[in-house]
C-alpha cells in the first residue's frame, strides 16, 4: 500500500511518515529550510564590509559599529539553545514562521533606521529571529524528511547555506557601492517572502511529543549574563564608569555565574552540564572559544582596516575577503572525511597552528601595501588553516558524547562559537587601544589585535594536544557522521 505524504497545513509527521528528499514535497521542505536559514547565513556575512558606510551615515563612533555586530550576536547565541527547544515542544514549522516574521520586520527596521540606536534595536530583534530561523531549518529537515535521505537533504542546506555565507561580502560590497548599505538588510525581505509562502503551503507541522517544559529561566539568566558583561565593554572605554555600568557588571557577572545552578536545576536545561564531563567535550569547546573568537575579531576588524586605512572600496574589501571562504567551500568536505579515518588529533593541532599563521601574517595589510604582498597570503592561510580545523572540530565535540546527546553537543558548540564573536568584537579594540576616535585609520591597534587573535590560535592548538587523545565515542563504538551533518552541526564560519 502507497503511503501518502502528509499535508502541508496542520498535519503532525514523523519519523515513520517523513518523505522522500527527491519527491516534489521534499524538494518544497529543502528549498524552505535553504532559504530560511540561508538570510540568516547571508546576514551574518554581509554586514561587515558596510560598517564604514553606516559609521559614515549614521554617525556615534566606533561604539556604535561594534554594538550593530553585538547586538546580533548577543540574542543570536543566547537564544539559539532556547529556539531549538521551542520548535520541538511548540511545533517547528510554526517557530520557523515566527522565526522568518521576526527577521523580516527586524530587516525592514534596520534597512529604514534613521539613527545608530534604532538600527542597534532592530538587530537585537534581528538575532532573536536568526535564533528561531538558524535551529528551525535544521529540525525541519530532520523532521519531515525521511530517515535513509536525511543525510543527503542536510548536506544540501549546509552546501548551500555555505553558499549564502560566501557571496555574504561580495553582495555586501556590491550593494554598498552600488545602492546603500541600507539594501544589504532589505534584500533579505522577498527572500523571507519566498519562504514564508513555501512554508506555509508545503511544510508539514511536526512537534516532539516528550518535550517538557522550555528552560526559559536559563535562556533569560545567559541573556541577562552576556548582556550585562557586553554593555560595559564596549560603553566603558568610551563613556566611562558610572553607577550604571557598575550595576550592569554587577547584574551580568551573578547573572553568569547563576547560570550554571540554573541549568543544574533545570528539568530539561539548554545546556546539559554532564557534557562537560568530558575532557575531550570540553577541550574540543575551549578550542572553538579561542578560534572563533580569533575569526570573529580578523573579520570585524580587516574590513574596518581595508576601508578605513588602505582605501578599498566595500565592493573591494568584499572580494578581497572571497578566498576565505571559497577555500572553506573547497576543502572542508574533503578534509573532514580524511580525518573521519585518520582521527581529528592533528588536524586540531595543526589547523590552529596554519589558521595563527595566517592571521599573524595579516598585520602586513597596512596602508600602502599590495593586496598579494599585504592581504591575500594572511587571508588564503587563515582560510586553510580554518578549513582544517572546523570539520574534525565538530568531529570531536560529536564523538565526546553518547548517540542520545548528539542534538545538545552540537548546539552547545554551535552557541559557544558565537559567544566567542560576541566577545571578540567587544574585547580587542579595549585590549589594543584602538583607534576608535572616529573613521579615520585604525592605527597600531590592528597589529596588536591581529597578534591576540594568532595567539588565540596557538593556544587553541595547545589545548586540542592536551585534551583531544582519541576519537571513540564513550560506548568505544566508532563514529559515523554523514558529511552534510558535519557540516551542518559545524559552526557556521563566515556567519559569525
Amino acid at each position: 500500500m502507497t503511503r501518502r505524504p502528509p499535508r502541508a497545513r496542520g498535519t503532525q509527521t514523523s519519523v515513520e511518515t517523513g518523505v522522500a528528499a527527491s519527491s516534489p514535497r521534499g524538494r518544497w521542505i529543502v528549498a524552505a529550510a535553504v532559504l530560511g536559514s540561508g538570510i540568516a547565513f547571508l546576514d551574518g556575512s554581509v554586514v561587515n564590509v558596510a560598517l564604514p558606510a553606516i559609521g559614515r551615515e549614521l554617525g556615534g563612533g566606533f561604539s556604535t559599529l561594534q554594538w550593530i555586530l553585538d547586538g546580533y550576536l548577543l540574542t543570536l547565541s543566547a537564544l539559539l539553545l532556547l529556539g531549538g527547544a521551542l520548535g520541538d515542544r511548540y511545533g517547528r514549522r510554526a517557530v520557523f514562521l515566527l522565526g522568518l516574521v521576526v527577521f523580516t520586520v527586524a530587516s525592514v527596521g534596520c534597512g529604514l533606521a534613521p539613527t545608530g540606536p534604532v538600527l542597534i534595536a532592530a538587530r537585537l530583534l534581528q538575532g532573536l529571529g536568526g535564533a528561531l530561523l538558524i535551529p528551525g531549518s535544521l529540525a525541519l529537515l530532520n523532521a519531515a524528511i525521511r530517515p535513509e535521505d536525511r543525510g543527503r537533504a542536510i548536506g544540501t542546506w549546509a552546501g548551500w547555506s555555505g553558499v549564502a555565507s560566501a557571496l555574504g561580502p561580495f553582495v555586501g560590497g556590491w550593494l554598498v557601492d552600488a545602492a546603500s548599505w541600507r539594501w544589504i538588510f532589505l534584500i533579505n525581505v522577498p527572500l523571507a517572502a519566498v519562504a514564508l509562502w513555501i512554508t506555509r503551503r508545503h511544510v508539514p507541522e511536526t512537534r516532539d511529543p516528550t518535550a517538557g517544559r522550555t528552560d526559559v529561566l536559563g535562556a533569560a539568566t545567559i541573556t541577562a549574563g552576556l548582556a550585562g558583561v557586553i554593555v560595559v565593554l564596549i560603553e566603558v572605554p568610551v563613556r566611562g564608569w558610572s553607577p550604571l555600568f557598575v550595576a550592569c557588571l554587577g547584574v551580568g557577572i551573578a547573572a553568569l555565574l547563576a547560570f550554571p545552578v540554573v541549568e543544574r536545576r533545570a528539568p530539561q536545561p539548554l545546556i546539559p552540564l554532564q557534557l562537560f564531563r568530558s575532557a575531550r567535550f570540553s577541550g574540543a569547546n575551549i578550542v572553538t572559544l579561542l578560534v572563533y573568537g580569533a575569526l570573529g575579531g580578523v573579520f570585524f576588524l580587516l574590513a574596518l582596516q581595508l576601508q578605513q586605512s588602505m582605501g578599498y572600496s566595500a565592493l573591494s574589501a568584499g572580494l578581497a575577503l572571497l578566498p576565505f571562504t571559497v577555500i572553506m567551500l573547497l576543502l572542508s568536505g574533503p578534509i573532514g572525511a580524511l580525518t573521519s579515518r585518520t582521527g581529528p588529533r592533528a588536524a586540531l593541532i595543526a589547523g590552529p597552528l596554519v589558521t595563527g599563521l595566517g592571521v599573524g601574517l595579516l598585520v602586513l595589510a597596512r596602508p600602502g601595501a599590495t593586496y598579494l604582498t599585504g592581504v591575500l597570503p594572511g587571508v588564503a592561510l587563515f582560510g586553510l588553516g580554518m578549513a582544517v580545523t572546523v570539520a574534525p572540530l565538530t568531529t570531536t565535540v560529536l564523538a565526546a558524547v553518547g548517540e542520545a546527546q548528539v542534538g545538545a553537543a552540537s548546539g552547545a558548540n554551535n552557541a559557544v562559537s558565537r559567544v566567542a564573536g560576541l566577545l571578540a568584537v567587544a574585547v580587542l579594540p579595549l585590549l589594543t587601544g584602538l583607534d576608535t576616535a572616529g573613521s579615520g585609520p585604525l592605527g597600531p591597534g590592528y597589529a596588536m589585535a591581529m597578534l591576540i587573535s594568532a595567539a588565540l590560535c596557538v593556544l587553541a592548538a595547545g589545548v586540542a594536544a592536551i585534551t583531544v587523545r582519541g576519537a571513540a565515542r564513550p560506548e568505544s563504538a566508532p563514529l559515523r557522521i554523514h558529511p552534510g551533518l558535519e557540516q551542518a552541526c559545524a559552526p557556521q564560519a563566515a556567519a559569525t
